[in-house]
């Protein structure tokens, strides 16, 4: 595993680090308490990965969706928090969401852990203080 300690102002360099240790079109999964940074992180690497929307948390309507500037998709960001059930996000169509070829961020994935395939890649947010977070993963590459 790795850990990298870091401040709220080195957050490009954090979000290129996770860039360069995902393959294309992944399924990211961020674990971390309220108010770690998840969806900062999510805004963040949408924008390094050329998106032209203004990533935020999906929260109210459990799913956003982002493009590049010629319309294509760049993928999805999933904020399953407010999930009672696994079933919920079935009934979202999660399965067709997964099985495309496009970028996949989400936000509390232990609330659907038996829906999610092998191969996700894992990152997981602890806070440290007010301005410093530690982000722990395994690499990939």
């Amino acid at each position: 595993m790795q850990k990298i300690i870091f401040k709220k102002d080195q957050i490009n360099s954090i979000v290129e680090t996770i860039a360069n240790d995902s393959k294309p079109n992944e399924i990211i999964c961020f674990h971390g308490p309220m108010g770690s940074g998840k969806t900062t992180l999510i805004k963040s690497l949408v924008k390094h990965l050329g998106g032209i929307e203004q990533g935020s948390s999906p929260s109210f309507g459990i799913v956003n969706e982002y493009h590049y500037p010629d319309g294509r998709l760049l993928g999805y960001h999933f904020d399953f928090y407010r999930l009672n059930d696994p079933t919920e996000a079935l009934d979202l169509g999660l399965e067709d969401y997964l099985n495309q070829d496009v970028w996949i961020f989400i936000e509390w994935p232990e609330k659907i852990a038996k829906l999610l395939p092998q191969n996700c890649h894992h990152f997981t947010l602890k806070i440290i203080d007010p301005i410093t977070r530690e982000l722990t993963f395994k690499p990939q590459n």
